[in-house]
């Protein structure tokens, strides 16, 4: 893939970085010309790779570990992406946990390490980043499909949180448009990644329920991201992008 350089000399963190959606970002950020962070729990290797990669692309990469669920960590994030990057233009708002699960078997712990992460975890980022942020600025959440569309039980937990975010969205487009800082979502759909794989045991329905029949790639996913980044995409806030395959149509 070729890259026009809408983001050179642009900085960017991307939470949850190491694989999936946030991974193929972190990528199609550097390629555009950005310099990325990334952040991670567990997936150190992975999130090593994903800098190995961007570096490889001759843009500056670091890989720092951050739990979302820790509201002090959350928040450092940002401010040690914008250190070790000499300053933050992008933040993309990847992590996320999903407990799917029938409603009577979700435990308080289940409630709050997802609240943690899906919406306080995201607050706290996008404040931080807000904070540090030039006109210019760009805050991309990851949604997902089921904010428009629950298809069966279970997800009452995961769908919930997801939709706490556009309204956060909706908000923060509000409150920075003065300083021309933009704030978005995008709704992935069924999208193939190692937590939910196209050859998964439940991807069939999953597939069914698009348009196109297929499950979408963290790629294309990525490609909306980073038409939000870039400059394009100005007059845009608190907007709401599906890339679904038509899941909500």
């Amino acid at each position: 893939m070729t890259s026009r350089g809408n983001l050179n000399g642009r900085t960017a963190l991307v939470t949850g970085g190491s694989r999936g959606i946030g991974a193929a970002t972190a990528r199609r950020l550097a390629r555009e010309g950005a310099d990325v962070a990334v952040t991670y729990v567990r997936g150190k290797e992975a999130a090593e790779d994903v800098v190995r990669d961007i570096e490889a692309l001759g843009r500056r990469a670091v890989a720092l570990r951050a739990d979302s669920a820790d509201p002090q960590e959350a928040a450092d994030a940002v401010r040690r992406a914008a250190e070790a990057l000499g300053g933050l233009d992008v933040l993309v708002g990847n992590a996320a946990v999903g407990v799917v699960q029938p409603l009577e078997s979700l435990s308080l712990a289940d409630v709050d390490r997802v609240l943690a992460v899906n919406v306080r975890g995201v607050f706290l980022a996008a404040q931080s980043a807000a904070a540090l942020m030039a006109p210019g600025g760009r805050i991309i959440t990851i949604g997902s499909c089921v904010t428009a569309r629950v298809p069966g039980p279970g997800a009452t937990l995961y769908a919930m949180t997801k939709s706490a975010v556009v309204g956060l969205t909706k908000a923060l487009a509000r409150e920075l448009a003065g300083r021309g800082i933009t704030a978005n979502v995008v709704h992935p759909g069924p999208t193939d990644t190692d937590m939910n794989p196209a050859d998964g045991p439940h991807a069939s329905g999953q597939a069914a329920m698009t348009a196109f029949g297929r499950f979408g790639t963290a790629e294309e996913v990525a490609s909306a991201v980073a038409f939000l980044a870039g400059p394009e995409a100005a007059y845009v806030t608190g907007a709401e992008f599906s890339v679904d395959g038509g899941y909500g149509a």
